[in-house]
């Protein structure tokens, strides 16, 4: 595993960018996954105020607490709009959940000084990892990707 994914799920207290007040999106399945796993998680929305049951912010400054990391499964589009304000609040590292271009915004992420985790799926290395994600891992593993 490599450093970068290994300091990201080790981090105490991440910034989540990605799951819907109603409860239908990828980021969502992430969301409560990391949630069951013990991640303290503090879900940032615009306009939403809870999301899963937890009260959502509307961006980092109103965080309660200032987080180590940030988790962005979102349109890269709206990723780059909030890599500025993550680098101005200290954030140290981003990961970029696989599945979408965050090419952009990685370049900005790192320009400011932020390491980033992109092209990877979180729930093949956030522990416990468990059901398809295992076998995925298991599987990556044989293959040398992991």
């Amino acid at each position: 595993m490599k450093d970068a994914v290994k300091k990201f799920v080790q981090s105490k207290t991440i910034a989540f960018y990605g799951a819907s007040p109603g409860g239908k999106k990828f980021g969502n399945a992430v969301y409560k996954t990391l949630r069951k796993n013990d991640y303290n998680l503090i879900p940032v929305h615009p306009t939403a105020d809870t999301i899963e049951g937890d009260k959502a912010y509307s961006n980092p400054e109103s965080l309660p607490v200032k987080p180590e990391a940030a988790f962005i499964c979102m349109k890269p589009d709206k990723a780059e709009t909030v890599i500025d304000q993550l680098a101005e609040g200290g954030i140290k590292r981003i990961w970029f959940q696989q599945g979408a271009d965050f090419a952009n915004a990685i370049k900005k992420a790192e320009a400011a000084g932020i390491e980033t985790v992109s092209g990877k799926c979180i729930l093949m290395y956030a522990e416990p990892v468990t059901g398809l994600h295992a076998f995925h891992r298991w599987l990556w593993k044989l293959l040398g990707k992991y």
